[in-house]
């Protein structure tokens, strides 16, 4: 498993799981996890949307991110290729998890999760998990179309395709928080740790899982 190297406060709680662990879409693997968190996660259908769960007042649980206030609830984003974000402020009062490809960048879920934590940006950190890195990452026109003033995050491939660094864009949303910190994973070419739908074209996954203790 993987920690976040960040200065979040002790009472946050993170960790994001790895190909060892196995995939978080099996229940062998899920009942392996229940000795590592407080209670069942509260597990989303990710849609690569920007919806954000407050998991404090709704029960829905249709969105690509989620929030929570109270001790012991887990957030949890999972991921085999997109960029599992984790947020906590500085007072570890809130915690988030987002689940973060490009449709979910280019489509603010960074900046809703941010909006529904309720907390001045200046008092939040973020971290940045296992992603597929710019050096395999292509994308076409119309990926890069979606992104007018990110254009410092992509570099050309070949005619009509880039390759796309989602660690940079998030880095830019995110420019107005205390710290950011992770990134510099690559989930396609670590075959030995991570999961990749890219690579291996299978529905595996893995998940970044943060609390309040």
């Amino acid at each position: 498993m993987l920690r976040p190297d960040w200065d979040a406060p002790a009472r946050v709680q993170a960790f994001v799981t790895t190909r060892e662990f196995g995939d978080l879409k099996g229940a062998d693997a899920r009942r392996r996890l229940r000795a590592l968190v407080p209670a069942e996660p509260a597990w989303l259908k990710q849609v690569h949307g920007k919806r954000v769960i407050d998991l404090d007042t709704n029960a829905a649980r249709e969105g690509d991110a989620a929030i929570t206030r109270k001790t012991g609830v887990a957030c949890v984003a999972q991921a085999a290729d997109c960029m599992p974000v984790l947020f906590a402020d500085v007072e570890g009062t809130t915690v988030a998890a987002a689940h973060a490809g490009w449709r979910g960048l280019s489509g603010g879920v960074l900046e809703a999760t941010l909006e529904a934590m309720r907390v001045p940006p200046e008092r939040v950190i973020a971290w940045l998990g296992p992603a597929i890195g710019p050096q395999v990452y292509e994308v076409g026109d119309e990926v890069r179309a979606t992104f007018a003033g990110y254009e410092s995050a992509f570099r050309p491939a070949r005619p009509g395709h880039w390759l796309l660094d989602l660690y940079a864009v998030a880095r830019t949303k995110l420019s107005g928080l205390k710290s950011v910190s992770g990134g510099g994973f690559c989930t396609f070419t670590d075959a030995e740790r991570f999961f990749s739908y890219r690579r291996d074209r299978t529905a595996s996954r893995m998940g970044a899982f943060i609390w309040l203790a």
